[in-house]
């Protein structure tokens, strides 16, 4: 993200405003990331998401009612509140392409073993909640 600012910044942003906007999100991310951790430390069930076998609580509360994945929305806001920061458009590409790279090869993979794992339960909250943020339609 800084490279491609630094390098091939294609449009500059450089207002004072947006350089707090963006500070904003990284709060709102380090703060969501934060709380999701408690949570999950509270439900005694690992954080790892590399360790997904370790689970032994599905954490359905909190945050966890309105997004599957607030840990990565967290992570989200932190890396756009950085974009946005940084000041031009160019980093919203590596974005872009990170939450890509994050579907396909985590959060897939990961919600397949959460369902393997506590199955009806986890497939009726991933019914009852969307992946990224808000409540399903029913």
């Amino acid at each position: 993200m800084w490279w491609l600012d630094r390098h091939a910044p294609v449009i500059r942003i450089l207002s004072v405003l947006w350089t707090y906007v963006g500070w904003a999100l990284i709060a709102v991310g380090v703060l969501m990331d934060s709380v999701s951790v408690v949570a999950f430390i509270r439900a005694k069930t690992t954080v790892n998401p590399l360790r997904v076998e370790r689970a032994s609580h599905l954490v359905v509360t909190g945050l966890y009612r309105v997004t599957r994945n607030p840990m990565y929305l967290g992570l989200i806001a932190l890396l756009s509140g950085w974009a946005t920061v940084l000041g031009s458009a160019s980093p919203w590409l590596v974005l872009v392409v990170f939450e890509r790279v994050l579907v396909i090869f985590q959060i897939r993979p990961e919600e397949a073993a959460l369902a393997a794992r506590f199955g009806p339960a986890y497939t009726q909250y991933a019914r009852q909640v969307n992946r990224w943020l808000g409540r399903a339609r029913s």
